[in-house]
């Protein structure tokens, strides 16, 4: 028998025990084909012609991704041989030689990956169909999404799989060189010193968050911070959220932990002195592993939810810079009045009116055009002015830079400015964002090219693309809703793919380290539990103590990771100046609740694992 063939036998007896590892390795692979799938489909291909913006995501996303899944499965590996060094040295100490140890595991290692390269491709092809179905569904696309092998795909895919199982196997090739007998014989067993309680520590990892946070809530036209550390600020604001979260975890959980353990009405109850010994045991590996797991939620909070926040307003946000449906120069056209909701045509003329050291653009209109317009928009608040006064409108006013004037010179006179609004009056893409109201006998003073200017708002404006393509061909300056919010949710609706994807890639894989690292100390932790139930301690206060243990290493990451992506998601929300509490709040509530269905898996899968011992035992 060759070792190949040993190798095969190996995996056929022990498929069991490989499954979490398989697993993964599958998952992988099918979330990174089915991605490339989509980044070369012929649907996505067509539109990123008229959309660079799609194409460049998807590149960036399909990098970002090839990345994380090879950490992904470097970090699933150290696992499975973490698991596997006790066999190794068997092996060992029977007599085989290194050589062939290491080509065993080599060649084991390598089969997983290619027989997971099959599965991972085949499985990736059939949900590569819905994901391109949703994907065309949340860019309001009516396309129906084929079945279409890219072998450009599997190509992309195979290079980049094949050089990671052969990375992982080099490793696997090399672990029987790397430790001594007896380090591979106790691998499962290496336990921690129980770190002690620094106040120092705990200090400085509070610090750096508060740093951390003080810099990313920071204005960024304002902030002397971002002028003096510039495109290094987002990496200085990663880096304290990652050593003070490290620092937290370290410190302020070893504190409270020993905390509780001191207090004997807490520590006598049930079997909680168990509970906190065992997460003392294990803090170092612990604090590493929370760390990574609140760096991965906050990243999946944080990148989805400025995302679906974006999404969710792309709808205020087109009317807010294009408050009617169409607008355009000209005469008035053809449109079906079934659908029309309101119509104004105006005149309209261009000043220039000199600032402090600058002249402005401004839209003249008169007072009864105003009245018409605003009152079609709902605006409550319409001035009514004397003779010598003005309106300002200002559609990009910001309180940061921009001014508000208290008067204005036309036609080489003052006129004071009797009112001032920062909401647009008309489509910018054709009247622009800054307008004049002025008296009607002003306007008719004006020496100025005047142009009649149509306004229409329609029912059901999202969908009255084809009236908008007809309108946009046959008139002048021609701005229109329809068509602004078409360009933002295929735009919109494949970043929001993208994140969602990717998230739930992060997602899985949050979830995937913690039930690994459960899974192991449930290996570690059984002897000890059949113990406990050969001494009479209850089956439900076992569980008790299973729930809390778990429950410590999937809850104090979330929340954290919760607050970390929500100052980030509020300095976004600065940024953009929009509000994104409402999509960010149903975002957070998402992730909880499939975060949710990790812990209850893995404390059944524990829970599962401590049994077997005590009843086989």
């Amino acid at each position: 028998m060759t070792l190949f063939d040993l190798a095969l036998k190996n995996i056929r007896r022990n498929m069991k025990s490989y499954s979490l590892y398989i697993g993964s390795t599958v998952f992988s692979i099918l979330i990174y084909f089915t991605f490339a799938t989509l980044k070369y489909s012929e649907d996505i291909s067509g539109m990123a012609k008229t959309s660079k913006q799609i194409q460049g995501v998807m590149g960036a996303s399909a990098f970002v991704l090839m990345i994380f899944v090879a950490i992904f499965i470097m970090y699933s590996n150290s696992f499975f041989m973490k698991k596997r060094k006790k066999e190794v040295a068997l092996y060992s100490l029977l007599g085989v030689r290194k050589k062939s140890i290491g080509f065993l595991l080599f060649f084991e290692n390598m089969v997983i990956g290619l027989v997971s390269l099959v599965i991972g491709v085949v499985l990736g092809f059939l949900l590569s169909r819905v994901l391109l179905t949703i994907l065309l569904k949340l860019m309001g696309l009516d396309i129906v999404a084929g079945f279409a092998f890219s072998m450009n795909a599997l190509m992309n895919t195979c290079i980049v799989f094949l050089i990671i199982f052969l990375f992982t196997s080099l490793m696997g090739y090399r672990i029987i060189y790397r430790f001594k007998l007896i380090d591979l014989f106790h691998a499962e067993k290496k336990g921690e010193e129980v770190p002690k309680v620094r106040v120092i520590t705990a200090i400085l990892g509070v610090a750096a968050l508060a740093i951390a946070y003080y810099l990313a809530l920071q204005d960024l036209m304002e902030s002397q911070a971002w002028r003096m550390l510039g495109l290094a600020m987002p990496i200085v604001i990663i880096a304290l959220t990652v050593i003070g979260s490290y620092l937290l975890f370290h410190s302020v959980l070893v504190y409270v932990l020993s905390a509780l353990k001191g207090n004997p009405r807490w520590a006598w109850k049930g079997l909680h002195m168990m509970t906190a010994s065992q997460l003392l045991y294990r803090i170092r590996g612990n604090a590493k592993t929370l760390t990574i797991i609140t760096v991965l939620s906050a990243t999946t909070i944080t990148s989805g939810g400025a995302v679906f926040g974006v999404y969710y307003n792309a709808d205020k946000n087109v009317q807010d810079y294009t408050p009617y449906t169409f607008m355009w120069e000209g005469e008035k056209q053809d449109i079906d009045p079934a659908i029309i909701e309101s119509e104004v045509s105006f005149l309209s003329k261009k000043v220039r009116v000199p600032l402090d050291t600058y002249e402005m653009e401004y839209t003249v209109i008169d007072e009864a055009a105003f009245g018409k317009l605003a009152k079609n928009l709902g605006w409550s608040d319409i001035k009514k002015l004397r003779q010598d006064e003005v309106i300002v409108i200002d559609a990009f006013y910001d309180e940061r830079w921009s001014d508000k004037l208290e008067a204005v010179k036309v036609n080489g006179e003052d006129y004071p400015v009797a009112a001032f609004y920062d909401k647009a009056l008309f489509n910018i893409g054709t009247l622009g964002g800054n307008a004049l109201v002025v008296p009607k006998q002003l306007y008719d003073k004006l020496e100025s090219e005047e142009k009649l200017v149509q306004a229409v708002q329609v029912a059901d404006y999202k969908n009255q693309i084809a009236v908008s393509n007809r309108l946009a061909a046959a008139t002048e300056n021609f701005s229109s809703a329809t068509a602004d919010y078409r360009d933002a949710i295929e735009s919109l609706g494949a970043l929001l793919f993208v994140g969602s994807f990717l998230g739930l890639v992060f997602l899985y894989a949050t979830g995937s380290i913690i039930f690994f690292k459960m899974m192991t100390e449930a290996e570690e932790d059984k002897a000890k539990y059949a113990i406990l139930h050969k001494i009479g301690v209850s089956k439900q206060d076992m569980k008790r103590t299973i729930r809390g243990q778990v429950g410590v290493i999937f809850t104090v990451p979330l929340i954290l990771g919760l607050v970390h992506g929500g100052v980030a998601l509020a300095a976004v929300s600065n940024l953009f100046m929009m509000d994104f509490l409402v999509p960010v709040v149903i975002w957070m509530a998402a992730y909880t609740m499939i975060y949710a269905i990790y812990y209850f898996a893995t404390v059944r899968s524990f829970t599962k694992t401590i049994r077997r011992e005590y009843l086989e035992g």
